[in-house]
């Protein structure tokens, strides 16, 4: 037997010590004689039994012996985002940053696959490992919530491909060290490649690659982006960016996410906000239970104790409408008219 108080159990004596006081003294002492519908000994034994009923229930009692499988995902998971000055384009679910879908979808990710372990690279003028592979999906969704773009006055032009050898690296670490997990990667961005030379491949990373998926932000109209400064709650202080006199625009360029899809082996997948992500199935090979093992767990009691104080509950409404419907039917009886009295004497 295991026991597992919602108090500590000086704490539930002290509390049930008063009304378990009262129900012996009444216990104790009997009914009152001449005194309809006074409680008997039997009833006040019930009442004294509830108490003791929900004493042991805030124990919560328990048996051992009882096992729960959970889910693992035995994969190693790399996010590449894109920090360039177009990722807060503000055409995400109306005027929002595009950003902020980044965010949520990465929260999907983590849900979608427990267990895994993530990487997070950024890349801007340049790439950047934010986090290397760890199971804490904590600090990857803090390491997004801190995340800022590039600082605008210092954006001389990005590569959509420019974190192509910092994810094989990446990739081809986590194969040699766990050769028997799979890996996946998803790549976040908008595809728009401003500078002059041709994006690289991300062929070489293929190999290492089991499953992923590029997701695209961004619309084909646009969204304008306000100055970033590179300190947080600071952007847009210095207003919009501007070319030629008007509010720049960042445009989607899908053609260059599905080929970066199609160089990762991974589907493309264009992410708006009124539709649900549609991630794929972690390999079938590191995904098991069987591999997750089981973890002990304790048979909750409490409920057998429940049905008992329920049923004591139901004997005592039972009392207790029996006294009213007695009640009614001595107030509803009609009373005796007085009976004459008989003069034997004669009048004077």
């Amino acid at each position: 037997m295991i026991l597992q108080p919602v108090l500590h159990p000086v704490l539930l004596v002290l509390l049930l010590a008063a009304p378990a006081a009262l129900v012996i003294r009444a216990l104790i002492k009997g009914p009152r004689k001449g005194a309809p519908g006074t409680p008997g000994r039997p009833i006040w034994a019930l009442r004294l039994g509830m108490i003791v009923v929900v004493f042991a229930m805030l124990l919560r009692p328990g048996i051992p012996g009882g096992t729960s499988q959970t889910l693992a995902t035995d994969t190693d998971i790399v996010i590449v985002v894109d920090t360039t000055a177009s990722i807060i384009a503000e055409d995400w679910d109306g005027d929002k940053p595009r950003l902020t879908g980044v965010r949520a979808d990465v929260q999907s990710i983590v849900s979608e696959y427990p267990g895994a372990r993530f990487s997070l690279i950024s890349f801007d003028a340049a790439a950047q490992l934010r986090l290397p592979l760890t199971t804490d999906a904590t600090a990857l969704m803090s390491s997004l919530d801190v995340m800022l773009p590039e600082i605008t006055d210092q954006s001389r032009g990005s590569s959509i491909s420019i974190a192509n050898r910092m994810l094989a690296d990446t990739l081809s670490a986590a194969a040699k060290s766990s050769p028997d997990r799979s890996r996946m990667v998803f790549y976040l961005g908008d595809g728009e490649q401003t500078t002059s030379s041709d994006p690289e491949s991300f062929a070489s990373s293929a190999k290492y690659v089991d499953g992923g998926a590029v997701l695209g932000y961004g619309t084909a109209e646009g969204g304008p982006m306000k100055k970033t400064t590179g300190r947080a709650g600071a952007s847009g202080q210095g207003g919009y960016i501007e070319y030629q006199g008007e509010r720049a625009k960042s445009v989607i360029d899908e053609a260059n996410l599905r080929r970066i899809g199609a160089q990762l082996g991974v589907e493309y997948q264009h992410r708006t906000a009124d539709a649900e992500i549609a991630l794929p199935k972690a390999p079938t090979t590191t995904t098991d239970y069987a591999a997750s093992g089981e973890v002990g767990n304790v048979i909750e009691l409490y409920w057998v104790l429940a049905l008992v104080l329920v049923a004591l509950i139901g004997v005592e409404l039972a009392r207790a409408t029996m006294l009213v419907t007695r009640l009614r039917g001595l107030a509803d009886r009609p009373a005796r008219a007085p009976r004459p009295s008989s003069d034997k004497g004669g009048t004077a």
